[in-house]
């Protein structure tokens, strides 16, 4: 419950933040990445997932190597992975992503959701003594 309550203050915090600042729209966070979240599409078996594995293996590595994944992760539930991709916008994680076996082959969902520093936090600069 306090975790909840924690993530609504701060999306209050970043709607009001920019009405303190007598600002009438919030200002857009800079994109430094997309988080994708991949899930087998619904009938897709176990089995057509793992034939495709190895050759996903092959060319996600170089896509790490390359430091265009920065981050990966198996879905706590077991339901596919999360990557969080160093890319300007959602057109190239996008493009990124469906050259991957996995997305050649139709089997995952795809979502793409672009990610950027947290902007409340400059509310702490502005209030900083360094910046009266």
């Amino acid at each position: 419950m306090k975790t909840e309550m924690a993530y609504l203050l701060l999306a209050f915090a970043t709607v009001l933040a920019p009405m303190a600042q007598g600002q009438s729209t919030p200002p857009q966070p800079k994109i430094t990445g997309v988080l994708t979240i991949l899930t087998p599409k619904a009938g897709v078996t176990v089995e057509q997932v793992m034939k495709i594995m190895p050759a996903e293996i092959r060319a996600t590595v170089p896509l790490y190597l390359d430091g265009k994944i920065q981050q990966w992760f198996t879905r706590g539930d077991g339901r596919g992975v999360i990557f969080i991709l160093n890319c300007k916008d959602v057109e190239e994680a996008r493009a990124l992503i469906e050259s991957l076996p996995l997305s050649m082959e139709h089997l995952v969902d795809e979502q793409f959701i672009p990610v950027g520093p947290l902007l409340p936090l400059g509310i702490l600069l502005r209030d900083s003594p360094t910046n009266k």
